[in-house]
């Protein structure tokens, strides 16, 4: 009875094994963006899913680390419970932007008295005040508590038009100008901050295993 159960256990090990290596081996042919997404769709009762570490707003140990990998690398990280895979999917110098804004909500107040508002606020940058100072006394959504300060945008990450009239690269930096979003009632004085700047950026499958 006693190598009976030994036996029994033996190739439950055994099985498990090769689970794991089948996996693992699974895991390592992944090479795409595209073929990380396949491999969670297919794989529902694992934890997995593909995130993006951005060398400009991620300082952590881990994402130092994976933005040391090359693509198709990947790093494990193991617990008493768990263990982490992250597999480098993808690897790109994405091209990002930097404005500071002033926002006025054409539900509160007429286009009128927003162009009119806009254009003093406009002459006082021009006489030297601060667009910080500003945007703190005139903005009309939380971001002014920041000064207006955007951070880093890349294409995508706002409203399709305020990208079109802001990223199109014409504003040299610190220089003042409007856009107009009028289908959703958003008016804006802006200011460029910095120069385009790519910042390179990484996109990682990410699974969780629970340690048995």
């Amino acid at each position: 009875m006693l190598k009976n159960t030994f036996l029994i256990a033996l190739c439950f090990s055994s099985v498990l094994c090769f689970a794991q290596d089948d996996f693992e081996s699974e895991l390592d042919s992944i090479q795409t963006l595209d073929e990380a997404k396949i491999f969670v769709k297919k794989n529902k009762s694992i934890k997995g899913k593909v995130i993006t570490f951005n060398k400009e707003k991620h300082h952590t140990q881990i994402s130092d680390e994976l933005f040391r990998l090359g693509k198709g690398s990947k790093k494990v990280y193991k617990t008493d419970m768990t263990k982490t895979y992250y597999k480098v999917v993808e690897k790109n110098d994405i091209p990002y932007k930097k404005f500071s804004y002033i926002f006025l909500d054409g539900k509160q107040k007429s286009l009128e008295e927003i162009n009119a508002l806009r254009q003093s606020i406009i002459n006082k940058y021009q006489q030297g005040f601060r667009f910080e100072d500003l945007a703190k006394h005139y903005s009309m959504d939380d971001n002014a508590k920041r000064g207006g300060d955007l951070g880093w945008v890349t294409e995508g990450d706002l409203h399709p038009d305020f990208e079109e009239q802001a990223f199109n690269d014409i504003h040299n930096v610190n220089e003042i100008f409007t856009v107009d979003v009028p289908k959703q009632d958003w008016y804006y004085v802006i200011i460029k901050t910095e120069d385009t700047k790519y910042i390179e950026e990484i996109k990682v499958l990410k699974i969780t295993e629970t340690v048995k």
